[in-house]
């Protein structure tokens, strides 16, 4: 099989100098040759979109509870687990280290992102009361008041 190579790139430096002749080849190739770039949240360069608007990309989110409740919440794709956390959190009443947020079967940490776990738009996250604290709620431990000191 033979491999056809496209012309479209010149061999220094990446710039896109395609069918151009003479005088207007030096101005397309000086003008595309200064690259942008940008540093994505999961550490890896890549060359700066050219899109006008920078808004971020929203999804939604449907997110199950154990009591078979759910909840539709619109984020950006580029946040993290602690981040839907603290949306959950007036949604739902429980505070962020009350909640353990499960995706494909596996528990997220409140550092990771959305978009790097493979979270896209009208995916399903199950939301769990951590068993701990709601044990100690149960008690009385947690958020309660404070111990007293008995003096005879």
């Amino acid at each position: 099989m033979v491999k056809l190579r496209s012309k479209r790139f010149c061999r220094g430096g990446f710039k896109l100098c395609g069918n151009v002749k003479g005088s207007e080849k030096a101005e397309t190739c000086g003008s595309l040759s200064e690259i942008k770039w940008e540093l994505r949240p999961g550490g890896m360069l890549v060359q700066k979109r050219e899109s006008g608007d920078s808004v971020a990309e929203l999804i939604t989110v449907r997110v199950s509870t154990l009591y078979s409740q759910f909840h539709d919440i619109s984020i950006e794709a580029t946040s993290t687990f602690g981040d839907m956390k603290m949306v959950l959190s007036l949604v739902t009443g429980l505070e962020t280290r009350e909640q353990r947020l499960l995706f494909k079967g596996k528990e997220r940490e409140d550092n990771e992102y959305l978009h790097m776990v493979g979270v896209r738009d009208k995916d399903k996250v199950f939301l769990l009361e951590d068993p701990a604290i709601k044990e100690r709620k149960l008690h009385g431990l947690v958020g309660g008041t404070p111990c007293r000191t008995i003096s005879v």
